[in-house]
């Protein structure tokens, strides 16, 4: 196995062009431990350790753009206000050491539908910057994922940062383990408020063969604000309104058996948090004069 290690972003689009079936590693969370049990040999690995501007992050008016190794202890502490959903998804990542390693754009490259990180930039609406030195595109969220641990990326393109809307509404995540850390998700949910377009979001992790939005769920969610008055009034959601949109979100699944949950009990439990996170996020909303105010 050979250790590509490039001092600048041009010498690792170069190396990455060159060798296309080598894998970058900048935390590697991921990547270690599928060496260590054997499960992937590659011929080569990329390590990104020495480019700085990967572990950066910029705060523009709108947006945040997120490097790629920016590590989730550095989102917990900065950037709880902007990305509330993905604070809080950080939060359950593992240890502290690994939060101090570990970001998203590893869990983006993963692509494991078990990646914390992902129910809550579904949620969030992000777009991943991909480059090669054929050049930058923009992939939108909803399209990265395109199978078991595959994405979008051309083998010679790799991720530099992640773009995410600042938060116009509350945001939460909820995630079921088999204990209460240094656990994969049995599943996870994700939730954002959007009041400025007045649309919900979500996105469900370890539930599907990738990770997914309910989008039923979202566009009954829509209707039933927008016809019944809610954002205006900022009233109480009617439990029906909560229980069919739970169903809605239980339905968006297609999960398996496996040693860590049923496909049942998964099916069940984002049911559960669906309902649960809608009560969180719009009690925040109620609560904040229907403002951003203190929704993180």
């Amino acid at each position: 196995m050979d250790f590509l290690r490039p001092a600048s972003w041009e010498e690792a689009l170069a190396a990455k062009a060159e060798h296309p079936t080598a894998v970058p590693i900048a935390g590697g969370t991921d990547v270690m431990v599928e060496i260590n049990f054997d499960h992937r040999r590659p011929e080569h690995l990329l390590d990104l350790n020495r480019i700085g501007e990967l572990s950066q992050w910029q705060t523009g008016q709108d947006s945040v753009r997120l490097g790629a190794s920016v590590p989730y202890s550095a989102i917990m502490e900065n950037l709880r206000a902007e990305l509330p959903g993905l604070a809080l998804a950080s939060h359950t990542v593992a240890s502290p050491q690994i939060r101090n390693r570990g970001g998203v754009g590893g869990n983006l490259g993963t692509a494991s539908p078990a990646g914390d990180a992902h129910p809550a930039l579904l949620a969030a609406g992000a777009e991943v910057e991909a480059e090669s030195v054929r050049g930058t595109r923009m992939i939108p969220i909803d399209a990265f994922y395109t199978g078991v641990k595959r994405n979008a990326l051309a083998p010679d393109e790799l991720i530099r940062a992640v773009h995410i809307k600042k938060a116009d509404g509350p945001q939460q995540f909820s995630k079921v383990g088999t204990r209460n850390a240094m656990v994969i998700a049995v599943c996870a949910f994700g939730l954002a408020l959007h009041p400025e377009t007045r649309t919900v979001r979500t996105g469900i992790g370890s539930a599907a063969p990738t990770p997914v939005r309910a989008r039923a769920a979202e566009e009954f969610l829509n209707a039933a604000l927008d016809e019944g008055g809610f954002w205006e009034s900022g009233k109480i959601i009617t439990p029906s309104v909560a229980k069919q949109f739970a169903q809605l979100a239980s339905g968006a699944c297609s999960p398996i058996d496996d040693v860590r949950g049923t496909a049942a009990y998964r099916r069940h439990a984002v049911g559960i948090m669906a309902r649960r996170t809608l009560g969180w996020t719009w009690e925040q909303y109620r609560g904040t004069g229907r403002t951003l105010e203190g929704a993180a």
